[in-house]
């Protein structure tokens, strides 16, 4: 099972149009409760190359300075995930519901 606030490595091929592409780290956005009953979850593809940017959180995981694009959330079935990676730290969950109220609820 997928828990919400992992970072999880997922296949994201195919993809059409500027939709992050290729197998990459990912945040689990999605409540555990929806995790645990659909065969899908919702994420935000992971990146190390980006400008900052007001939809991105800027986190660090296994030493290595990254961002969550949380403006190209999507859902995925659960056969796309390969393996956990990790947690984002509290800090950086606080940063990306922040954002996400501010980008989804008025």
């Amino acid at each position: 099972m997928a828990f919400q606030y992992e970072i999880i490595l997922v296949n994201l091929d195919p993809t059409v149009g500027s939709k992050t592409k290729k197998t990459r780290p990912c945040v689990v956005l999605s409540p555990n409760e929806m995790n645990t009953h659909l065969r899908t979850v919702t994420i935000a593809p992971m990146t190390t190359k980006s400008p900052a940017y007001p939809t991105r959180v800027p986190i660090q995981h296994n030493k290595i300075n990254g961002w969550v694009v949380l403006d190209q959330i999507r859902t995925i079935d659960k056969t796309r995930i390969i393996k956990s990676l990790g947690n984002l730290s509290p800090s950086e969950v606080q940063s990306c519901k922040a954002i996400i109220q501010e980008m989804l609820v008025d």
